[in-house]
């Protein structure tokens, strides 16, 4: 099915949120529906994101200042938007996103210490006016959400060697600062933010998601 303009959806939260997996679940069930996402990530989801996500992500990256931290999710941002976001919309399709500028503004602006203001200034010379059409923001206790992210990352390392555990190995006061960034988006952004703060099964969440979310898509044309 298609729509003239598109449906951009993004899954947001701190590590450990259980967003991917609610982002997967979404994707399942839009195709139970006969709706084919465009899903990507970020950082990441094209090569160059990728190799950017790479050196990101990997906690043997020391020392990146955090203007070049900022500087790299955008330049991920901006290749993500011209190679695979802005030509699905434009096709008309669905797509779901594993992040996007909220999590800069969370991470950086408040985690780094930034400022929202210059996060968001950052986003309107890359980005101009494109941001998610509905945005699920998976908010559960902080310590449940950190104690399963460096589980995950520490399995992931031992089985398959990848190393994405650097932002998990900042302390928790930096996550606290991440998380009430969350807070004011959702606060500030209320018609486009949903806030999901269950800490439980993932299918009772994804749930809850669609319970919310299930209206805003049939008023869009993602659904008939």
């Amino acid at each position: 099915m298609e729509m003239a303009s598109g449906f951009f959806l993004s899954f947001e939260g701190v590590d450990g949120s259980g967003k991917t997996t609610q982002m997967r679940l979404m994707e399942a069930w839009l195709r139970e529906r006969g709706v084919e996402p465009v899903v990507t990530r970020q950082p990441g989801g094209t090569a160059v994101g990728e190799r950017i996500r790479a050196l990101l992500l990997d906690s043997r990256t020391g020392s990146l200042d955090a203007r070049a931290e900022l500087a790299m999710m955008f330049a991920d941002r901006a290749q993500s938007l011209a190679e695979v976001i802005e030509p699905a919309l434009a096709a008309g399709r669905v797509v779901l996103c594993d992040r996007f500028t909220d999590s800069t503004e969370a991470y950086q602006g408040g985690g780094r210490g930034l400022g929202a203001e210059r996060v968001r200034a950052m986003h309107s010379l890359v980005c101009g006016e494109r941001m998610p059409d509905l945005t699920v923001m998976l908010l559960p206790p902080l310590k449940v959400a950190l104690r399963r992210a460096r589980r995950r990352n520490e399995h992931a390392q031992s089985e398959t060697g990848a190393d994405e555990g650097r932002f998990e190995a900042e302390q928790d006061a930096f996550f606290e600062r991440v998380h009430g960034a969350y807070r004011a988006i959702a606060e500030r952004e209320p018609l486009r933010v949903v806030v999901m703060e269950s800490a439980g099964d993932a299918q009772a969440v994804h749930g809850a998601v669609i319970t919310k979310i299930e209206p805003r898509l049939r008023a869009a044309g993602v659904l008939r």
